[in-house]
């Protein structure tokens, strides 16, 4: 699709800006001016997350900074309503659930770095093999509730927004330099500065790990990331009648990691944990990343503004992998291998390396594909007041295309009793899997929000029309000439309601809301999409030095749809399939306290938090093939935990840090099923403690350090892709950070 510059700067889209606010704990209702925010916020403050009619979340940049985390899955268990499960133990492939979604490879959720959808084709293949890293991110955003209808295609659970290290007003260096245990080590520098007309910021991390894993035929299990961010920003003088800013973002990054979907059978996890099998010696994944992102900003006043994006992502990676074992003419994927490790004993030899395989016994598969997700967005903001009402609409348009094309292969190996694996024969590109998916999308939103006295009152209302499409070359024509080409396409029109409100009383609010959740199907021709009525009722509040929120959520689902993920278990063909009425309800609680609020040199704040998700399919389908297997009215979903809990307790001084966080994270089953969970599809409950400190020898130099699993817990955290795979063990990290 091309886009000329004309187009773009026709088109604008805005969101808000307001201050900062981190303060433990803060008020629950706070009487300031509306202002129009920054294009590439959703709420940007706790204050602005603190007084919306729906249930948010801003993890500021004081909280990111904290353990200075490289994985996304430990910086949002802090977060209620959010349930996570781990797969590579460094956050490298996140699964993350909002409010019960399907939470494999986050692809029920809109998923966006600096406003802009980030998944690698968000529409016709969503699942997020990549993923933004959070150690570069100045702020996260987490929204659920009734005023998420601004946001999609995904609106059931809610939308997640990374927000990248903005161009600074001044001049500013920072370098984070770090080392520590699996010899894994990390650089991170920033630099930048702004002038009356003209701002840039560079940016550079690399992090990389030997890996804690071994493999039995020796080699690393680790991996090496790159990422490079630069913007560059031109504006009018401030005394302009019509501000105007133009900002040019660049991003790139790239990844090397010898990762598997290859996990562990149940005994040989309880033996040997960290062990990885001989026959996933040559599994490697390679990525390459960039994102061009312009953005044209018409400020008319402190309360009108137009802001406009084009963006293009790229993405291509190359998951290369062991698939499956055949031996006597029989093939069998690894998922089903582990399974049932006594019924393929003879197969379990091959992948352990400890006989000699006949040729091709191994097929590693070149899970090869490339990414394209494109467009424009445009959102007016228009704020007014008379005596009795504020007003606040906005509009929002965008039209999107992404595709997936994929161009797969499956080479041959032998293994030896030694464990060393050879190429017996090499697969031709393209005659594994050969097609390309595609989408082509509009939205758009219109939100009004009305103020009168303590009451607030925000419906909204999202439209999108999709056509998802798929062109198939087959696996005999791998040069694309076309001699029999299937193609297939399937639409989508649908309006997205929501309404939420507000009261605020002295001390506390109360909020709730309806709204209609979406999740968009796949190409088959005629399938329908997942639907959902959402409703959410809360309140938060604040008495003296101790503030919370308690959010009360149920989710009615009338269809919803599951995804045939190689990455749980599937065969990967992103088929999807109808699961049918399913219901999910929830608890969050969010308390903050300072322990020591008289004190004018420390602060001890403590937070604890807590999410209830109690899941409930209505229907009976399927069978053992299916991918949750044979499925009961009263059965609860897969890969939800029902009880999740987490605390942090911080020291702080003028001097020195200190923050201690706990997550309990409770059994979930692998497979939908009701009362006691069977072992082989249990991932048993943890409780992990992490601990980072700072020492500040003044403002310019500080030194750091970090605990992961300090009580070294040795733990499950999914029997996908194929098999048991560990957590982090304990792991510790040191470094020094300068700044300028």
């Amino acid at each position: 699709m091309r886009i000329s510059l004309a187009a773009i700067l026709a088109l604008s889209f805005t969101f808000s800006y307001s201050q900062q606010n981190d303060t433990l704990p803060a008020p629950a209702t706070v009487k300031l001016n509306e202002v129009v925010l920054s294009a590439k916020v959703i709420f940007g403050s706790k204050f602005e997350a603190k007084n919306r009619t729906g249930s948010a979340y801003y993890i500021s940049p004081k909280e990111i900074k904290k353990f200075n985390y490289t994985d996304i899955n430990r910086t949002l268990r802090s977060v209620p309503g959010v349930n996570v499960y781990e797969e590579d133990g460094f956050g490298l492939r996140p699964n993350i659930s909002l409010r019960g979604t399907s939470p494999e490879r986050s692809a029920k959720i809109s998923v966006m770095e600096d406003g802009v959808l980030i998944a690698p084709a968000p529409y016709s293949a969503p699942a997020a093999y990549y993923f933004p890293t959070i150690a570069r991110m100045e702020a996260v955003e987490i929204l659920k509730g009734s005023s998420q209808v601004q946001y999609g295609p995904f609106t059931t659970g809610g939308a997640i927004n990374m927000i990248s290290t903005e161009v600074p007003d001044d001049f500013s260096a920072f370098v984070n330099s770090s080392y520590g245990s699996f010899q894994s080590g990390r650089v991170h520098a920033q630099l930048g500065d702004s002038q009356k007309n003209f701002g840039y910021a560079v940016e550079y991390l690399n992090y990389n790990s030997n890996g804690f894993k071994n493999l039995t035929s020796g080699g690393d299990t680790g991996f090496d990331k790159n990422d490079l961010v630069a913007k560059f920003l031109v504006k009018t003088n401030p005394t302009a009648k019509v501000g105007q800013e133009l900002e040019l973002k660049f991003q790139y990054s790239d990844e090397d990691s010898d990762e598997t979907y290859l996990g562990l059978t149940q005994d040989d996890f309880n033996r040997s944990p960290f062990e990885r099998y001989a026959s996933s010696q040559v599994d490697r994944m390679t990525t390459e990343h960039t994102q061009i992102m312009l953005t044209h900003t018409l400020k008319f006043s402190d309360y009108f503004r137009i802001t406009s994006t084009a963006y293009r992502n790229d993405f291509s990676r190359n998951w290369y992998k062991l698939d499956y074992v055949t031996l006597n003419g029989e093939r069998e994927g690894i998922s089903g291998l582990l399974a049932s490790p006594v019924d393929f004993a003879p197969y379990l030899d091959v992948i352990r390396g400890t006989v000699d395989s006949p040729d091709d016994a191994l097929g590693v598969k070149a899970n090869n594909r490339d990414y394209l997700s494109t467009g424009v967005q445009t959102k007016l903001d228009l704020h007014w007041t008379d005596k009795t009402f504020f007003h606040d609409f906005e509009l929002g348009l965008r039209y999107h295309y992404d595709e997936e094309d994929r161009f797969q292969w499956v080479d041959g190996y032998a293994i030896s009793n030694d464990g060393q694996m050879r190429l017996t024969s090499a697969g031709v590109p393209g005659t594994n899997a050969n097609r390309i998916s595609d989408a082509r999308a509009f939205a758009a939103f219109a939100l009004y929000k009305l103020k009168y006295k303590e009451l607030t009152v925000t419906p909204g209302l999202r439209y999108e029309n999709i056509t998802l499409g798929r062109m198939n070359y087959g696996t005999e024509d791998p040069d694309r000439v076309g001699t029999n080409i299937a193609e297939r396409e399937n639409k989508v029109d649908v309006f997205i309601p929501g309404i939420g409100l507000n009261y605020n009383f002295e001390k506390l609010s109360v909020f709730g809301g309806v709204h209609k959740g979406f999740s968009p199907p796949s190409n088959q021709e005629g399938q329908e999409p997942e639907e959902s009525i959402n409703y959410e009722v809360g309140s938060r509040f604040s008495f003296g030095n101790f503030s919370g929120e308690i959010v009360g959520f149920y989710n009615d689902y009338s269809n919803l749809l599951g995804s045939d993920l190689a990455a749980t278990g599937g065969t990967g063909s992103l088929e999807q399939f109808n699961a049918g009425e399913v219901r999910v309800q929830g608890l969050e609680v969010l308390l903050n306290y300072n322990l020591l609020p008289n004190s004018s040199k420390l602060i001890l704040p403590l937070t604890l938090g807590y999410t209830l998700t109690d899941t409930e399919f209505q229907n009976s389908f399927g069978s053992e093939d299916d991918l949750w297997g044979e499925v009961n009215a009263g059965d609860e979903l897969p890969y939800i935990a029902k009880h999740q809990f987490n605390g942090s307790l911080s020291l702080e001084h003028d001097d020195y840090e200190i923050h201690l966080s706990g997550r309990f994270n409770g059994e979930f089953r692998t497979e939908a099923g009701s009362g006691s969970i069977p072992e082989n599809e249990l991932v048993d409950s943890n409780f992990i403690f992490d601990l980072a400190g700072k020492y500040h020898f003044n403002k310019n130099i500080s030194l750091t350090t970090n605990i992961i699993n300090m009580f070294d817990e040795t733990y499950a955290v999914a029997r996908v892709p194929a098999g048991l795979r560990p957590g982090h063990p304990f792991g510790i990290y040191g470094g020094i950070e300068l700044r300028y």
